[in-house]
């Protein structure tokens, strides 16, 4: 592989379209605009992604923007074995929102949820 060349399918005019609406969201003008607080390359900064780092660029954004719209009065506290092993800031995320906000994200994902 070249150097500054795609490792995989680009990404789709879709993907490219939905990351440049939540980057403009998220105050950028453009993607040379967002390279260093987003650490894009080069070749990223030209609008050049493949399908698996959009993706992951997507997915960023939106997780950004879900927990800037979170309510700003925390949930009651809940009670939690006090042994928990060391964890990942994806897993603290997850432990910190409510079953309201899980499910909210899910079926924005396109998840089915059923209560039981």
């Amino acid at each position: 592989m070249s150097f500054g060349q795609a490792s995989g399918p680009p990404a789709t005019a879709k993907q490219v379209r939905e990351l440049l609406t939540l980057l403009e969201a998220a105050g950028h003008r453009d993607f040379r605009d967002a390279r260093g607080p987003m650490g894009f390359t080069q070749r990223q900064a030209g609008g050049k992604f493949t399908r698996d780092e959009a993706q992951a660029f997507i997915d960023e954004l939106e997780q950004s923007a879900f927990e800037t719209e979170a309510p700003s009065v925390p949930p009651p506290p809940v009670a939690r074995p006090k042994a928990v092993a060391a964890s990942t800031p994806a897993e603290r995320a997850l432990r910190s929102m409510t079953d309201d906000q899980l499910v909210a994200e899910l079926r924005r994902r396109g998840w089915r949820t059923v209560e039981r």
